[in-house]
């Protein structure tokens, strides 16, 4: 006997506000950048060099927490603040 199986994809609605609190105070979303995308960002950073790759450790409601030259630094920050790391695109 054959059995098929679909692939279905539910639309889920979250508000920007649960969007925020998913993950609050746990987990820590670190996204690698050029430094040219981090500076128009975050325009308060220094002037950096362009072309580098640097990781960005936000909190879950997309706070900037730290900004690290590797992802092990990056990883490292998130844990050493009790945070769970988790990469994003």
């Amino acid at each position: 006997m054959e059995t098929k199986s679909r692939n279905s994809e539910a639309n889920i609605t979250i508000s920007k506000k649960e969007l925020e609190d998913l993950g609050g105070g746990e987990v820590a979303y670190i996204r690698e950048l050029l430094s040219e995308q981090a500076q128009q960002l975050y325009p308060s950073l220094e002037e950096m060099p362009k072309g580098i790759k640097v990781f960005v450790v936000h909190a879950a409601d997309g706070t900037p927490i730290a900004l690290a030259d590797s992802r092990t630094a990056a990883v490292g920050n998130a844990l050493e603040n009790d945070l769970h790391p988790v990469s994003i695109h």
